[in-house]
């Protein structure tokens, strides 16, 4: 009964920014966190955090975006800044109780930077 809801996508122009929710229901997962999958492209990771508060980044969120979490919630965030046209995508929020866990995902939000 592991249920991921994704929250906050949209259309925005480039500059703009934008910040996504998931709740996570069901179960407590150390590990959580955003990919995102452009068209044509592979689902790729834009940051995850721990449960302790550790964060990792790609390279091309690192200065722009922030990881977030609140544990009493079991809600995960990203802040997302400076947003460029290259950041479109669908966002998925990504839970797992450690890194060999099973990947729970969300259903996507969809995120559309203009130019």
């Amino acid at each position: 009964q592991v249920q991921l809801v994704e929250s906050g996508g949209g259309l925005v122009q480039a500059g703009g920014s934008l910040r996504l929710s998931c709740v996570v229901s069901g179960s407590i997962f150390n590990l959580m966190g955003w990919y995102r999958q452009a068209p044509g492209k592979q689902r790729e990771l834009v940051a995850i955090m721990s449960s302790g508060g550790t964060s990792n980044y790609a390279d091309s969120a690192k200065g722009r975006f922030t990881i977030s979490r609140d544990n009493a919630k079991n809600t995960v965030y990203l802040q997302m800044n400076s947003l460029k046209p290259e950041d479109t995508a669908v966002y998925y929020c990504n839970a797992r109780p450690h890194w060999g866990g099973n990947n729970y995902w969300g259903q996507g939000t969809q995120v559309t930077v203009s130019s």
